[in-house]
């Protein structure tokens, strides 16, 4: 797994930033009940997407926790005195807190399904009733969007998906969570070129291809054979999914 306090300081600029965030939070409130008072974002990162969702619901309070120091000093420098430091397992708030619970690009980041498992359960325990839990799900899945690129990473070494939506639906249900809708979103600006995909293959963001191995050698060779190297590929488009609680 990527260092993630390493990556704080070029995680926007990496992954799409502004425009990235923009849609993210829109498609979040899309699911995000009118008269929700209080709204947890949990694993904020570096809050770009947490202080979209805090300007846009001027009657709501936004609170955000991630388990990075450096992520959660750069949310807080945006969100003054809304950001908590605090592991997505065992969250620091008591039962029956929000009236919402967001957690983007977060799931597909725990290895362990029983750690999805948890984490999700810890989402519903903080959970109003009535409340509505919203994750992103299927997040690999939605890299591949048919391209060259995606035709050469199409054999590497894959890790088995723990967010797929049949799985979060199953943790959630465990956990007295019912569906309550579900909304895309495109990952704006991260539609990959060659060379960012030989970048992001070279810094380690595909973890069964680690940097050195002669295996990611030869996928960094048949990238940089193709052609257009500085030609973004399609964006990625996210899923979303809504329950609610009771």
């Amino acid at each position: 797994m990527l260092d993630y306090d390493k990556e704080a300081g070029d995680y926007d600029a990496l992954r799409g930033g502004e425009p990235r965030a923009e849609a993210a939070a829109d498609a979040v409130l899309g699911l995000v009940p009118r008269g929700a008072r209080d709204l947890l974002d949990v694993a904020c990162g570096t809050g770009i997407v947490t202080r979209r969702l805090a300007a846009a619901r001027r009657g709501t309070r936004v609170t955000g926790v991630d388990l990075t120091p450096a992520m959660a000093r750069r949310a807080a420098a945006r969100l003054p005195g809304a950001i908590v430091l605090g592991d997505s397992r065992r969250l620091p708030f008591p039962d029956d807190a929000f009236d919402a619970v967001t957690s983007v690009w977060l799931l597909h980041l725990l290895a362990d399904p029983d750690d999805v498992r948890t984490v999700v359960g810890e989402c519903a325990r903080v959970l109003r009733p009535g409340g509505v839990y919203i994750t992103t799900v299927d997040k690999g899945a939605a890299h591949n969007v048919g391209s060259d690129i995606d035709a050469v990473l199409a054999t590497r070494p894959r890790s088995p998906a723990t967010d797929t939506a049949a799985a979060v639906e199953k943790y959630a249900d465990e956990h007295g969570l019912r569906p309550a809708g579900e909304a895309r979103f495109p990952g704006r600006g991260q539609g990959r070129s060659p060379r960012r995909a030989l970048m992001d293959l070279r810094r380690g963001w595909f973890v069964t291809l680690p940097p050195g191995d002669p295996l990611a050698d030869d996928f960094a060779a048949r990238l940089a054979a193709l052609p257009d190297q500085d030609r973004p590929r399609p964006d990625p488009e996210f899923s979303l999914r809504a329950f609610r609680k009771g």
